[in-house]
């Protein structure tokens, strides 16, 4: 079965100030126990902020490292999930109720990608 990675982006700079709510935290919770029932959920997380990454670039023939926040990009990847399902319309279905789960105020996007088995 084909694997998929969901990067979670969202605007670091203009986050919620308050932390959801519990009906949000029993959404996802019940989400994630169904997903997990079902065999599709591999592995999920949330990332820590830019403020605390570091980026490495090689370029010229060697590499370079900057310290985070990344400014020069609005969305970032806040979060990721890695699902295996029976094909890219499952993984869709699975993302898509997701995204669904957040409050109507909140703006998250989700690109979905297979990953390359060799």
């Amino acid at each position: 079965m084909p694997r998929f990675l969901s990067m979670i982006r969202v605007d670091e700079q203009s986050a919620p100030v308050q932390a959801p709510g519990p009906e949000f935290e029993q959404r996802m919770g019940a989400l994630f126990e169904e997903i997990t029932k079902a065999g599709v959920m591999v592995d999920t997380a949330g990332l820590a902020p830019t403020s605390e990454g570091t980026r490495l670039t090689w370029s010229g023939g060697r590499v370079t490292c900057t310290d985070g926040p990344f400014t020069e990009g609005k969305e970032v990847v806040g979060g990721y999930a890695i699902i295996r399902t029976e094909d890219k319309a499952e993984a869709l279905e699975w993302t898509r109720r997701f995204l669904e789960v957040h409050d109507e105020h909140m703006t998250v996007t989700a690109e979905l990608r297979q990953i390359a088995d060799n």
